[in-house]
């Protein structure tokens, strides 16, 4: 991310998702971060960053789906960031559906648990990133998702 400082809002569910989100740090140097994700726990992870939470999620809670996209959209709102990075699941998705919306630029990064196929999330958000990555080269195709790496440094 060159140029000004900007401000980001990266946000990912819990466990592996959060783990490969703060393995993305040193990408965001020098601009502002805000964490969103599921765990109050994960505060100590981020140090002086500003953390929100948010309700966790899955596919089958539908009226959780809805709490979980309304609570984003509130801090996407009060926060205005430049970009949205997400690593997934569900909460991470509709950050970056929903940020689109509101004018951020907006980076999935598809979890490195998916090694055959991408995950359903990663698979849907594709036209509402613009920065669509996999962490597997075999899982690249023209049009997207890119590979560009892994938050491992495995070979690619």
């Amino acid at each position: 991310m060159l140029g000004r400082r900007k401000k980001v809002v990266a946000i990912s569910s819990g466990g592996g998702h959060w783990v490969e989100l703060l393995r993305l740090r040193p990408a965001f140097e020098g601009h502002f971060v805000v964490f969103v994700t599921v765990n109050e726990a994960y505060r100590a992870h981020v140090g002086d960053a500003p953390l929100r939470v948010i309700r966790d999620v899955t596919r089958w809670d539908k009226l959780g789906m809805i709490e979980t996209s309304l609570q984003v959209t509130r801090v996407l709102v009060e926060e205005r960031p430049d970009v949205i990075v997400s690593t997934g699941a569900l909460p991470g998705f509709f950050g970056v559906l929903i940020g689109k919306r509101l004018g951020a630029k907006t980076i999935w990064v598809d979890s490195l648990a998916n090694v055959e196929e991408l995950s359903m999330s990663g698979q849907k958000i594709g036209p509402h990133a613009d920065l669509w990555l996999t962490q597997w080269p075999e899982l690249a195709r023209p049009g997207g998702p890119e590979f560009a790496g892994n938050v491992l440094g495995l070979p690619g």
